[in-house]
């Protein structure tokens, strides 16, 4: 298993920006798809967005297509959330994914997980 820290959440106003990183143990990082995901108080944990070891290719969520970007840093084991334009409904937990086997949108598929790290985003 691979072990990933999040780092980066915190308060922002609607309209704000944060950075997400998620900082992977494993010497193999660049191998792996990297995954990152939300729950929202009272709600399931949900797809956000993922990443393919190339760099190039990427997936969104719809509801953060043109706001948020998924990047990484094979070279510092890191994964990045850049999030803009926030909104009140983005405020949750986020977790780092690593190295999916099967529908990457899904929970499950992820072998590797964060520990979370909270977004709130205030009206």
């Amino acid at each position: 298993q691979v072990q990933l820290v999040e780092s980066g959440g915190g308060l922002v106003q609607a309209g704000g920006s944060l950075k997400l990183s998620c900082a992977a143990s494993a010497r193999t990082f660049s191998t792996y798809p990297m995954g990152w995901f939300r729950q929202a108080p009272g709600k399931e944990r949900e797809f956000v967005a993922a990443i393919n070891t190339n760099n190039i290719s990427t997936f969104y969520t719809n509801s953060v297509k043109g706001r948020f970007t998924i990047s990484r840093d094979n070279a510092k084991n890191t994964v990045y959330l850049q999030m803009n334009s926030l909104k009140p409904e983005d405020t949750g937990v986020y977790y780092c994914a690593a190295d999916p086997e099967g529908t990457f949108t899904e929970e499950g598929a992820w072998k590797s997980w964060g520990q979370g790290t909270q977004v709130t985003v205030s009206s």
